[in-house]
């Protein structure tokens, strides 16, 4: 039985789409949070086999989503490429700053797949338990985003260290791209080799670079990354998501030959569905704060979304991931509206 979220990635549509949800392994839910007080810290956790497969199958068996995704972080691979990463509670990942040039000297040229075999462990732990019918989901982060943390050492707002730092310094800049390229696509290979079904390239903070800095620094990366995947396994499934991006997404899905696009909830509707759906299958966009909010609100975004979508290949997913305060009879709602109405249609 071919698992409903890999028929949408290989263009077909289904009646009732898949769904899953970013994030949807994480702090809403009670039975995480026992897992987390368990573990010194959060990148302990990810580094757990054991706990980060539990975290992982926790939605599949409280909700039975389509799809599980890896419970990890995109920054394990500044972790494997040498740069100190914590994450302090209350103030989200700290990192030592590359803030000049000479700061790369401290990273490795390659990644270090040592430091990540538990990432793999887990996900063959969770393979072995998922019901056959879900799709098991790997991730990276894409090389822009990555790079703003690791420049910034930390979150930061609009990401204006990295675009100072690639303004001011392009060939550092260039070179640090180079180097996240190269160590993201083998980590995602590896991931293919321990057992996932596809994978995500989250670039959160890609709608906050101009036109030629998106071409740069977010879509020829990627289309580099998938192109190195793909050597090693012709048909590996990867969905594209270049959060913010809007109109220039016609210049991505171009470039960056993914089997699905991810769409925040920022974007026009009908615009994606001429645009991108008519091109790749896609896949969101329900806004996160309406899952919180809830109630009849959360029922007409809802269907708007499937009145759009459903029509051609489409993933259920939100634009976002999933806030921490958000109820689970939310979740559960979304859930069997989604595929309630859609089995009508």
């Amino acid at each position: 039985m071919t698992k409903p979220l890999i028929r949408i990635l290989t263009g077909e549509r289904t009646p009732v789409p898949p769904i899953w949800l970013m994030r949807q392994a994480g702090r809403y839910l009670p039975e995480y949070r026992a897992i987390r007080s368990k573990s010194d810290s959060f990148l302990d956790l990810c580094f757990n086999p054991k706990l980060a497969a539990e975290v992982t199958l926790q939605p599949i068996r409280r909700f039975g989503f389509d799809a599980a995704i890896l419970f990890s972080d995109i920054l394990v691979v500044p972790h494997a490429l040498g740069q100190r990463v914590t994450f302090e509670e209350g103030n989200g990942p700290q990192l030592d700053a590359i803030g000049d040039p000479f700061a790369l000297s401290r990273l490795r040229s390659e990644i270090d797949q040592a430091k990540l075999t538990p990432v793999y462990e887990t996900i063959e732990r969770v393979k072995r338990e998922l019901p056959p019918a879900v799709a098991l989901l790997g991730f990276c982060g894409a090389p822009w985003t990555v790079a703003t943390y690791m420049i910034a050492g930390g979150g930061s707002l609009d990401q204006l260290p990295a675009r100072r730092f690639a303004y001011q310094y392009q060939e550092a800049f260039a070179e640090l791209i180079e180097i996240l390229i190269a160590a993201s696509a083998s980590y995602l290979i590896r991931q293919f080799e321990a057992g996932v079904d596809a994978v995500q390239i989250f670039d959160t903070w890609a709608g906050v670079l101009p036109p030629d800095e998106f071409r740069k620094w977010c879509i020829e990366p990627c289309a580099r990354i998938v192109a190195i995947v793909r050597q090693s396994f012709a048909g590996a499934k990867i969905i594209g998501f270049p959060r913010g991006a809007g109109t220039k997404l016609t210049q991505y899905i171009a470039a960056v030959p993914v089997d699905a696009v991810g769409l925040d909830w920022m974007i026009e509707l009908g615009f994606a569905r001429e645009q991108v759906q008519r091109l790749r299958p896609v896949q969101g966009n329900l806004d996160p704060l309406v899952l919180l909010v809830g109630g009849a609100t959360l029922d007409r975004a809802i269907d708007a979304i499937l009145e759009v979508f459903a029509a051609g290949p489409f993933i259920f997913n939100l634009g976002h991931g999933v806030m921490p305060e958000t109820p689970l009879a939310h979740v559960e709602r979304l859930i069997a509206r989604v595929r309630g109405v859609a089995s009508k249609n």
